[in-house]
Parts: C-alpha cells; structure tokens; sequence
C-alpha cells in the first residue's frame, strides 16, 4: 500500500536532521518543538478546551529513534488517527503509542459530547502513499470493504453530520441518539436496531472500539463510529442528501 522514501531506507537515524513537524487546530499553526515531549489536552502546550470530559495531559508528540511519535498518555479516552487520505487508520488507545510516517495525519477523538480534531504535518516524512492508493481515494472507491444498505448508511449520516457539514471547524457536538432518530424520522426502536446492526457489521470486519468487551456494546460506540466513518470515508458530505430522500422516508415508514 505505502512505499518507503530511498533517503529514509539509506540514511542512518543519528545523521538525519530532525524532520520539522507542524501542528493545526481550530485554524491556527504551531510548530511541535523536537527537543521536548509537546502535550495536547485540557492543559499542556496545546490546551485544547476546558472540557471537562477531556483528560489535562491527552496526547504527546515528540520525536525519538529518528521519527515522530504520538503518544496517548491519557487514561480512558481513545483517538482515531488517519494517515493517507483515510487509507490507513489506526486505533489509539491509552497507554499505545505509534509513529507518524506520513505526510498528514489527523487525529480526531470524542469527550463527553464533543468531538475534536486535529492534524500534524511533515514535509518529510519517510513513508508515502502509492500512485495506487492516491488514484483509488481520489475516486469513488471505498476504503473499507464495507457494504451498508441505504437506511444504514443514512443513520451513519445522521450521526456525523456536524463533522460533515464542518467548514474550518475542529469541535463538534456529537448528536444523541435521540437527536439522530429524530433527524430520520425514526423511532428509537428501529434507530438502535440498525445501530446495533452497522456496529456488529464494523466489529466483524475488525474495526475496534464498537464493542466493549464480548457481548457488551460499548457506551461510546456512536463517537467511534462517527470517527471511523468519517476518516475512512464510508461517509462524506456527498451523502448529505440521504437525510432528506423521501424514497427512504417512505421505506423507513412501511418498516414499521
């Protein structure tokens, strides 16, 4: 999928000059210092918001062994980080680290009612997309081999549609269930069915953190959806219009 940079395989780690990293959020740049470890949270060098679902000390970035790394140094929150346009995608969770081999990776990650997100850049990086890769994301190709039925994609619209209508915007209100059914016209009985039934699709392909544990859903599982969705591209704004197609209106209705 990714082809390794001829410098980054022929060069030794000690002699190559530290690789400049830079950090956006809510439209404003920072450059991440590579002699320090950089914190993301509710406090640290990036104090994102005073949320107080949000850990003080979240994320750090620094740069080690000749790469950058992005730690989750929190206790209870996950992110999900997405690198080449949505084709690869990694779950990170507390405790994990992993390192940033692309040119932009996003990190998004939900507390409580909100969802963040987040990108760090490099213009050298020592991994890049294939001219494959780039011609399938460029596309109509979806990344996962994922296949919903209309209903079960327009729910997963309704849940994202704040991060899909975001124009510059890094924080957005995850909508209730509630919200959601009432969006589609639905009721909360058919909505947590079809929720239950794209959730256990996702689970079976391996997507991680849409169950906590055998048998048991977790309680954040619309927050990862929404992320995994969203940075996979199962959903874009170009699936906006599905909220208000009358022909599923009327399939939902006869459901009933």
């Amino acid at each position: 999928m990714t082809d390794v940079k001829a410098d980054a395989q022929t060069a030794p780690a000690a002699e190559r000059a530290t690789p400049p990293l830079r950090l956006e959020f809510a439209g404003e740049w920072r450059d991440v210092p590579a002699d320090r470890a950089f914190v993301i949270g509710r406090e640290g060098d990036l104090a994102i918001d005073d949320n107080p679902y949000l850990h003080r000390q979240f994320l750090d970035v620094q740069f080690r062994d000749g790469l950058w790394w992005l730690a989750n140094v929190g206790v209870r929150l996950a992110a999900t980080v997405s690198s080449a346009g949505g084709a690869v995608q990694s779950w990170l969770s507390p405790g994990a680290r992993m390192p940033l081999v692309f040119e932009r990776n996003v990190i998004v990650f939900t507390a409580g009612p909100v969802t963040y997100e987040l990108s760090l850049h490099t213009e050298e990086a020592p991994y890049e997309i294939s001219r494959q890769v780039e011609e399938s994301m460029s596309g109509e190709t979806t990344v996962m081999p994922a296949r919903f039925t209309a209903m079960q994609k327009q729910l997963i619209v309704a849940l994202a549609e704040p991060m899909l209508r975001r124009e510059g915007v890094s924080m957005n209100e995850l909508p209730s269930s509630t919200a959601a059914a009432k969006r589609l016209g639905w009721s909360m009985t058919k909505f947590n069915r079809k929720l239950d039934n794209v959730c256990d699709k996702l689970d079976r392909m391996g997507v991680q953190g849409l169950r906590g544990g055998p048998g048991k859903v977790a309680t954040n599982r619309r927050a990862r959806l929404v992320e995994y969705a969203v940075t996979s591209q199962i959903v874009t704004r170009a699936d906006l219009p599905l909220l208000d197609d009358e022909s599923l209106r009327e399939a939902a209705a006869e459901e009933d």
